[in-house]
């Protein structure tokens, strides 16, 4: 189809031509460097592919592949393999899958034998909702998917039914309709390792008698049988490496303690709701402060579609040490303390016996709960808040605590709707748990699955070693928000985009015309490197051609995450939204690549892609 035709009013309609596709100049000047009377042989694509690509190791059978995968494209004019690429083919090799941004193997190639500790780790949050936090169905079809996305920790709230009799999972308190532990247990076996062979950790949250955890070890075991590990001893002294557990599914909670129904009465409850309650006036009016005069009223608009931008760290550590929140505003599973032993003297031996990864928080504040133990390790659990508050006056201490610790980070209780957090200031101070609703898409989420694409898609990071270190004779670690010298400059050029005509009706984006597309383009990271920037836009055209390039210099390039979203600009209304990626930096490949776009939920579109360069220096 070489025109559109749109509908102006009930009368009259206008036609597009549609832009025949075409190399970029720069593409065209590099095919002609790297070729001979229009043809590039495959001694030259293999040339193309070290010096231009940065692919060092390039072979002949790599060269080969290549020109096997375009003979896919039957309806193109391209060359017998023997004597190599003309332009039209070399264009499409650029926009196909074998040179996507990141390695197209999908390897694990980080060391994976350190302690657990040494890895940022893909965690869920309730992870068997399914929508909001108050009223939505609980099911296992969220816990599937979440496995089947790479995600290694699940979280499932065990509860009595009402019978007493058997154990629900649900979020405790709310109107969210349970789904029964053994469902979860049983989904949770099958699909475990489908997307990866590195541990499943399952963080339980325990509202149990004794006998029912007791019916909890006789499912755990039952179901998952030698899947499941065993610590050596009650308390670890190191955590066992990824490696060692593959394959593993891992019991995490606190250890268990009496049931707390005759503790906690009726009127504790009632005070703990209004506490709540006040807490959650107190936040939002907080919130309310920080986002006024902050977003153009489009801006905001377009925050309800696809979710709230990143929050600047520096801005929000600053504004949350004014409001300083009361210390009941974070309240969690692990509030009371696990020194009580009074209340552990009924729990299940069996049940305790499955704990593999102890967690709660020591008697006292929150020096206590970060306090390093020589002789064993645990997991901490802190919310968003507790940790924004915390990292004020403790910043170096909690990454002194993740270098042999857990620490798990969870949305603060205001987050009904089941949104999300920027997981930066979770993963720049070590911690490996940054625990986010997978059901709440946007922006935060991107980062996340961003992340994780890394190192395979396994769902385990290795986080760097400024994380780990610890120099000079005051046992300094790292300051995300220390003044660093730039390490590398990370520069982008942005030549075009396609599929956009393939994947979406022609009046999608615009009922009378062709779409308007730009592109943004930024790094999140630490507070000195985080920054968005964006293309102008391309008016009535569904192959954009923008050719322009940024800039990104680096401080900290182990933690920064490259951003990309590409929206359609309309004039009187929001902005519409045509793709997203989020592409871990340290695992770029450089030359020009094949991008691929994901819709809002982090599902890849099948055709549309942008065409860009990535150089460092």
């Amino acid at each position: 189809m070489s025109k559109q035709t749109y509908r102006v009013c009930f009368c009259f309609r206008r036609k597009f031509k549609l832009t025949v596709v075409e190399a970029p100049p720069e593409i065209k000047a590099l095919f002609d460097d790297y070729s001979d009377g229009g043809i590039m042989s495959p001694d030259q694509l293999q040339k193309l592919l070290i010096e231009v690509q940065g692919q060092e190791d390039a072979s002949k059978e790599d060269v080969q592949g290549i020109m096997d995968s375009l003979h896919d494209f039957k309806h193109l004019p391209i060359f017998q393999s023997r004597k190599g690429l003309n332009l039209q083919a070399f264009f499409r090799y650029l926009f196909h899958d074998l040179n996507s941004p990141l390695s197209p193997y999908n390897t694990v190639h980080h060391d994976m034998k350190a302690p657990l500790s040494h890895y940022f780790i893909y965690t869920g949050h309730n992870s068997y909702l399914t929508g909001n936090q108050l009223s939505s169905i609980c099911s296992d079809v969220p816990v599937i998917n979440s496995l089947q996305s790479g995600v290694r920790v699940i979280e499932l709230d065990m509860w009595p039914n009402s019978t007493k009799d058997d154990i629900d999972v649900l979020h405790g308190r709310t109107l969210t309709t349970p789904v029964k532990l053994s469902k979860c247990l049983t989904s949770i076996k099958k699909y475990a390792f489908m997307a990866s062979e590195y541990p499943v950790i399952l963080t339980l949250e325990d509202h149990l008698t004794p006998d029912l955890q007791a019916k909890v070890a006789e499912m755990v075991t039952q179901t998952f049988g030698d899947l499941l590990y065993y610590p050596a001893s009650e308390c670890l002294a190191e955590f066992p490496s990824p490696e060692s557990l593959k394959r593993r599914i891992i019991i995490s909670t606190k250890p268990p303690k009496e049931y707390l129904e005759t503790k906690i009465k009726e009127g504790k409850d009632d005070g703990s709701q209004k506490e709540t309650k006040n807490g959650s006036q107190k936040a939002t009016k907080s919130v309310k402060k920080k986002d006024k005069g902050l977003q153009k009223e489009k801006e905001g608009s377009e925050d309800k579609t696809w979710g709230k931008e990143i929050s600047d760290l520096k801005d929000e550590l600053e504004a949350f040490d004014k409001d300083e929140p009361e210390d009941g505003d974070g309240m969690n599973e692990e509030e009371i303390e696990d020194g009580d032993h009074k209340l552990q003297l009924s729990a299940s031996p069996e049940y305790r016996r499955l704990i593999a990864i102890q967690a709660g928080k020591q008697k006292g504040g929150l020096k206590e709960w970060i306090r390093v133990d020589p002789d064993k390790v645990r997991r901490l659990s802190l919310s968003e808040q507790e940790l924004e508050k915390a990292i004020i006056t403790h910043s170096e201490d909690i990454i002194r605590f993740t270098q042999r610790n857990l620490l798990r980070v969870f949305p603060k209780v205001m987050r009904v709707d089941s949104s999300n957090y920027n997981p930066l200031i979770g993963w720049m101070h070590g911690a490996q748990m940054v625990a986010f609703n997978m059901q709440g898409y946007g922006r935060s989420l991107w980062l996340m699955q961003g992340m994780f694409r890394a190192n395979g898609g396994c769902g385990f990071v290795k986080k760097p070693d400024l994380l780990q270190n610890v120099n000079g004779p005051h046992n300094k670690v790292f300051d995300p928000k220390a003044n660093l010298p730039v390490k590398t400059t990370l520069k982008v050029k942005v030549y075009m985009g396609e599929g956009w005509d393939l994947d979406f009706h022609h009046t999608h984006f615009d009922i009378y015309s062709p779409p308007d597309f730009y592109t943004r383009v930024g790094i999140a990271g630490v507070p000195a490197d985080s920054v968005m920037k964006k293309t102008k836009a391309v008016e009535d055209d569904w192959t954009p051609t923008w050719n322009e390039e940024f800039e990104f210099p680096l401080t900290v390039p182990e933690l920064a995450l490259l951003r990309i979203e590409v929206h359609e600009y309309d004039m009187s209304e929001m902005d519409d939204f045509g793709g997203q990626t989020c592409l871990p930096v340290t695992e770029l490949r450089t030359g020009i690549r094949a991008v691929p776009l994901y819709n809002q939920k982090g599902e890849k579109y099948n055709s549309v892609k942008l065409l860009m360069r990535f150089k460092f220096v």
